[in-house]
């Protein structure tokens, strides 16, 4: 086949076919640099159409091949124009390995191999990388998530229903033309069309747009296994962490689907790769991103120009360093992570294990919306207090963050903290400035009349304007928080749980507020308050529930900050 010229020397070659080792070929595209190889290769592994290769965050291989790399874009199975069947995630590790030892014995690899990408081509990485192919020497695994259960498609057993439902629609589309179903494609596609519409649809695992028989059955599998075994870990590292040999620069987006997943990716590769070496060599940029694009501007927030990280300059300086012995990664930190607010990076030895300053739920029995008498004082209750009361119904649910299309971002909220189907604490004015960085956590006691339910806890910075911006959230469903142990209704017990990792800094006069709700809906799946599985709920199976939320010298809920240096109070 001809190449083609791409200018500065770089060339083109086209659908370059690798056979693997069952007879399925993968296309690739092959960009070569200028002048005689064999080169250094950079590996990109992607389900999207490899002429895309990811350029809506990175730059085009063209760019990477004029800095002297053979760069290698491959359709993973059953995508693009690779045969096969695709089911994500299941052949990765096989098929990434294989595709290696094919690249070794190309003529245009000298037989150093990097990988690099996002999301899903992260996930390529770290599978292929836990086969532990010969001549791969680094990956840049970046938002993605290595334990699929906790960090891609579930939150302490709440199903992520927007992503989860959405990608699964993206990702059928191309099944459904490849396999000729032309009425799944055209139901797919105007699901497609109407993206933020869809989960309102119930039960949400009999969608129209999944019901054709015809096509792969992944996503419904997804909403079938709810809980941790195997049929996740078969797929992912989440029972194989010391299968990683090699280092690895992890990504992340403090307003990205994936951030949980990845911030403990690289948290868990760092005490249980493989060897010192790989566990020494595990790298974390944290920045103020959505997983699309990663810049400077998030919803209608401008982050200044710090926000705008060359992250292709740091990705190439990290390839040069391991695949040409250039050592320009070797004063690199450990950890850098931007702090929301000050919008200035900082960098840490080690990602911070604990959160360590309590601050406590306070009321006098009516925190219900922003304007009720919810506090988060530094003191505990000394005495009785009365219980806060709300009621959840899963038919008018509390909506995400981002609202009923579960947008992300530092967003205003404001108008979901005018309800009265939720609890607001607020904290009184910063008397200093005060940096959080970590993963917060909640300790609420709690009691509510559902024989299953739900708690979210989100925490929101409220400017001196009395703009509320979201910071972060966790959830946790009671058939999984309390899987181990007795739960029933209209019982105290204790939801310990964790939010998302964050890094912010509250300035002089602005407050800290924590929302407590029963849902975020559509980012995650309503809980119909019975025993009814999630996915298979509509308005005939929901119940609603009443949740107290106790604050007592016995009983003493609390939110735990990683507070760096002295408190803001």
């Amino acid at each position: 086949m001809a190449l083609v010229d791409c200018g500065s020397g770089v060339r083109l070659e086209r659908g370059v076919r690798c056979g693997l080792s069952d007879g399925v070929a993968l296309a690739s595209d092959h960009y070569y640099p200028q002048g005689q190889g064999p080169w250094p290769t950079l590996l990109m592994r992607q389900p999207y159409g490899r002429d895309i290769a990811s350029t809506v965050v990175y730059a085009h291989p063209v760019w990477f091949a004029r800095q002297g790399y053979h760069v290698v874009i491959q359709d993973v199975r059953g995508r693009g124009d690779s045969k096969g069947e695709f089911y994500p995630f299941c052949s990765e590790g096989r098929d990434g390995a294989e595709t290696i030892a094919w690249l070794r014995q190309h003529a245009a690899c000298n037989g150093r191999i990097g990988m690099y990408g996002f999301s899903y081509q992260g996930m390529t990485q770290l599978l292929a990388a836990a086969e532990q192919p010969e001549g791969l020497q680094c990956i840049a695994p970046q938002m993605t998530a290595a334990d699929l259960y906790h960090g891609w498609f579930y939150h302490q057993g709440a199903l992520r229903l927007s992503s989860s439902l959405g990608w699964g629609i993206q990702m059928l589309r191309e099944d459904a033309r490849r396999r000729g179903l032309r009425d799944a494609t055209e139901k797919l596609e105007a699901a497609w069309r109407s993206l933020r519409a869809q989960p309102a649809l119930v039960p949400y695992a009999e969608h129209p747009a999944l019901a054709d028989p015809g096509l792969p059955p992944y996503v419904n599998d997804w909403f079938a296994h709810r809980e941790p075994g195997d049929y996740w870990s078969s797929q992912d590292l989440s029972t194989r962490w010391s299968s990683i040999q090699i280092p690895a620069l992890h990504l992340s987006g403090w307003f990205d689907t994936y951030l949980d997943g990845s911030i403990a990716g690289f948290r868990a590769l760092c005490n249980h790769a493989a060897n010192e070496f790989a566990r020494a060599h595990q790298y974390l940029i944290a920045g103020p991103w959505v997983h699309i694009p990663w810049g400077d501007r998030v919803g209608d927030v401008n982050l200044g120009e710090a926000a705008n990280l060359d992250t292709n300059s740091i990705l190439l300086r990290w390839f040069n360093h391991w695949l040409r012995d250039s050592q320009e990664f070797a004063a690199e930190p450990r950890v850098r992570y931007f702090v929301m607010g000050a919008n200035q990076w900082r960098t840490a030895p080690e990602w911070p294990e604990a959160a360590n300053h309590g601050l406590f739920l306070r009321s006098g029995g009516s925190a219900n919306s922003r304007k009720g008498d919810g506090l988060l004082a530094s003191v505990p209750p000394s005495g009785e207090e009365s219980r806060d009361v709300f009621v959840y119904d899963p038919e008018v649910p509390v909506l995400a963050p981002g609202g009923a299309d579960a947008l992300s971002g530092p967003l205003d909220q404001s108008a979901i903290e005018m309800g009265n189907n939720l609890l607001v604490y607020t904290s009184g004015p910063a008397v200093r400035a005060a940096e959080v960085f970590g993963q917060p956590r909640v300790r609420l006691f709690a009691a509510t009349s559902a024989t299953h339910a739900d708690l979210t806890a989100k925490l929101v910075r409220v400017l001196a304007s009395g703009r509320a911006e979201f910071v972060s959230i966790g959830i946790a469903r009671s058939s999984f928080l309390f899987r181990e142990a007795t739960y029933a209704p209209d019982t105290v017990h204790a939801w310990e749980f964790t939010l998302e990792p964050v890094a912010f800094q509250l300035a002089v006069g602005e407050r800290l507020r924590l929302e407590i709700a029963a849902s975020a809906f559509p980012l995650y799946d309503r809980n119909p308050s019975n025993a009814t599985p999630p996915h298979l709920t509509d308005q005939w199976s929901w119940n609603r529930s009443t949740h107290q939320v106790l604050h007592t010298a016995d009983h003493p809920s609390v939110l735990y900050l990683p507070l760096q240096g002295e408190s803001a109070w």
